[in-house]
């Protein structure tokens, strides 16, 4: 299963420009793509979750199509349902796909 750590290390590695902020609480790591102070969020970690909880960007078409198939894979928890899954890394979706999905979630960020 997906560690918050492994996470991290990938996310941080897509992108000088993303980078570790805490604008809701100390228990939500969020990862900002762009400029400091500003940035656009990239995906989200609720810190001390068992099994780890992340959320990200999706297309929404895909974001549907993966609720429909995993029952790990929730609407976004306090975001836009429609373009951001929660995802509990639980290893129904084995950590490869998590991170593919947080690449995904960059690249519809960046633009």
């Amino acid at each position: 299963m997906l560690t918050r750590e492994e996470f991290e290390t990938f996310i941080t590695s897509l992108d000088e420009k993303i980078w570790l902020d805490f604008p809701f609480d100390e228990k939500t790591a969020v990862y900002k793509y762009g400029d400091k102070p500003d940035g656009k969020i990239v995906a989200l970690v609720e810190l001390g979750s068992k099994p780890l909880r992340v959320s990200l960007k999706c297309d929404p078409q895909l974001a549907q199509h993966l609720r429909d198939e995993y029952e790990t894979v929730l609407p976004g928890y306090h975001l836009n349902k429609r373009h951001w899954n929660t995802i509990l890394c639980t290893g129904q979706l084995q950590a490869a796909e998590v991170l593919d999905l947080a690449r995904l979630s960059y690249q519809l960020v960046k633009g």
